[in-house]
């Protein structure tokens, strides 16, 4: 039985909502059904599974994603570390408008669930690599002291960058607490942490 289109949208954004809310793991069949308003055997008759309909989810919203967000377009900037920061305003934009489709993404890619690994790496690891890319493209123009590992250095940046994103899905439970004190405080916090990479510690 064909669900009609507008059906299929609803039910769709509702599952949307409970895996941004509780993470792929935590969310049952049942909890699907019940936000969805159909039965447990209507999702599996049109998904097959809750793998299958999670998967269909991360592919629309990770499309949305970048097609809004345009990660070649980093190579624009000259700055390495201008470039971090207004493109991660540039997300934090898109998180204000859709962030179960940013909590989604997020997850899926980095908190992936055990069991959805080895289907992310399949299916998006070429995806990831590419992103990270990008940014090494530009971190290259970056001038670094004698001595200094590039890749190290790069390395430590990107986890400094992925502990705020974490700090911040962990901040943040409700769209209204993304308000723009809370935006310049994040950035503020994260560039210095930057700086702090950027131009050593020691005196």
């Amino acid at each position: 039985m064909p669900l009609q289109l507008y059906e299929k949208e609803k039910m769709l954004e509702a599952c949307l909502s409970l895996f941004a809310r509780h993470g792929y793991k935590q969310t049952s069949t049942e909890m699907l059904a019940e936000a969805a308003g159909i039965s447990k055997a209507l999702i599996f008759h049109h998904f097959k599974s809750k793998k299958k309909l999670y998967f269909s989810l991360l592919e629309h919203c990770s499309e949305k994603i970048g097609s809004e967000l345009k990660m070649d377009s980093i190579l624009k900037y000259e700055d390495f570390f201008k470039a971090l920061d207004e493109f991660g305003r540039l997300e934090f934009n898109y998180f204000r408008n859709s962030p179960d489709e940013y909590k989604l993404v997020y997850e899926a890619f980095y908190l992936t669930p055990d069991e959805l690994k080895p289907d992310i790496e399949a299916k998006y690891g070429d995806v990831i690599t590419s992103r990270n890319q990008l940014w090494r493209t530009l971190f290259d123009k970056v001038p670094l002291r004698d001595g200094l590992d590039r890749d190290q250095a790069f390395e430590l940046i990107m986890i400094a960058l992925e502990h705020f994103e974490k700090k911040f899905l962990l901040d943040v439970s409700q769209i209204e607490a993304v308000d723009d004190e809370y935006v310049q405080h994040y950035f503020d916090k994260m560039n210095r942490f930057c700086n702090m990479i950027r131009f050593g510690i020691e005196q």
